[in-house]
């Protein structure tokens, strides 16, 4: 877990999780709902609001894999942004068991107070599981900084991030998100320094 101190909040910190925290914060959810919030943010980038809207008609399979079509983005701005094969699976399942018109969310929580309690829950529970205070700090949005972070550091285009994270220039993306790097990224620089 990476920490740096929030700009427009003195108290709070931003967070960057790793992979293996992404992990962990997916599998504290006690219900599918949660895990797919979770992994909406951590593994798709959605911005709060937008995770609340998922429906399972918004799951497309392409040629490019999974992508989640976000029709009404920040800005009312359409995109698309890939997703785990197995996270767009659950996501059509629901709309299956459910028997309901696709065009439903899948979520059953309307406001991005209650996504916000559910983060704080996890939040509380891992910091108590892993006696790591880092977890206190962390917030809905954060699970979209990590998202970004993983992918830059995963040497994805960071135009191509741009589009999938519906930034409209690169300096936005560089001063909010991609802020830190990743444990294993910051492994692999220590390790070309034969003295650390």
């Amino acid at each position: 877990m990476n920490l740096r101190d929030h700009d427009e909040d003195e108290a709070g910190k931003k967070v960057w999780l790793s992979q293996t925290e992404v992990d962990q914060l997916v599998d504290t959810a006690d219900d599918t709902e949660k895990r797919v919030a979770f992994e909406l943010g951590a593994r798709c980038g959605l911005r709060s609001a937008e995770i609340l809207d998922v429906a399972p008609q918004d799951v497309a399979r392409t040629e490019a894999g999974s992508m989640l079509r976000i029709w009404s983005g920040k800005g009312d701005k359409y995109r698309e942004t890939p997703m785990p094969a197995n996270l767009a699976t659950t996501i059509v399942t629901i709309g299956d068991v459910r028997d309901e018109s696709t065009d439903e969310p899948v979520l059953s929580i309307d406001s991005t107070r209650s996504l916000r309690r559910w983060v704080q829950e996890a939040r509380e529970q891992l910091a108590d599981e892993t006696e790591d205070e880092g977890w206190h700090y962390l917030s809905t949005h954060d699970l979209r900084r990590t998202w970004a972070t993983a992918l830059a550091n995963d040497e994805v285009d960071p135009l191509l991030v741009l589009d999938w994270g519906g930034w409209e220039d690169l300096e936005t993306f560089l001063d909010h998100y991609k802020g830190s790097y990743s444990p294993a990224a910051q492994q692999r620089a220590r390790d070309k320094v034969d003295w650390l």
